[in-house]
């Protein structure tokens, strides 16, 4: 029985789980958004808010926890820089993810995991409002 298990393990070993973990989530701060199977967009999630709650501390030791969970320097560069500054207001749910339906080859249910301020930002703002005809 899987009581209070709550990792999946994608049938890999453990080394191969966290590597793909923080492949993942280093890539989803450098491209701001990726596309992926459903249930490794849900772990990636817990990772992704995880590291944005280190860096909004913003301090040298967050940093250096951070670039130990991440596989890049420049994605420790960003999170820190872009990603956590956009995030100072909100208090969780950093993360979107987007369903695109099933992979054509294994019926994977695939999905889009992007950050929340992304979205918004790609998305306009305001409309102008409508014009009164006389």
């Amino acid at each position: 029985m899987r009581h209070q298990r709550v990792m999946k393990k994608f049938g890999r070993s453990t080394k191969h789980r966290k590597m793909l973990m923080k492949s993942l989530v280093t890539n989803l701060i450098l491209a701001e958004s990726i596309k992926t199977t459903l249930p490794k967009a849900k772990e990636a999630r817990k990772d992704a808010d995880k590291m944005v709650t280190i860096a909004k501390k913003g301090n040298l030791s967050a940093r250096r926890l951070a670039a130990s969970r991440l596989l890049d320097p420049k994605a420790v560069q960003k999170l820190f820089d872009k990603v956590a500054p956009a995030m100072k207001d909100r208090k969780g749910g950093y993360t979107r993810i987007i369903k695109l339906g099933t992979r054509k080859g294994d019926a994977a249910e695939m999905c889009i995991l992007q950050w929340v301020t992304a979205a918004e930002a790609a998305a306009p703002a305001t409309e102008e409002p409508a014009k009164e005809v006389k």
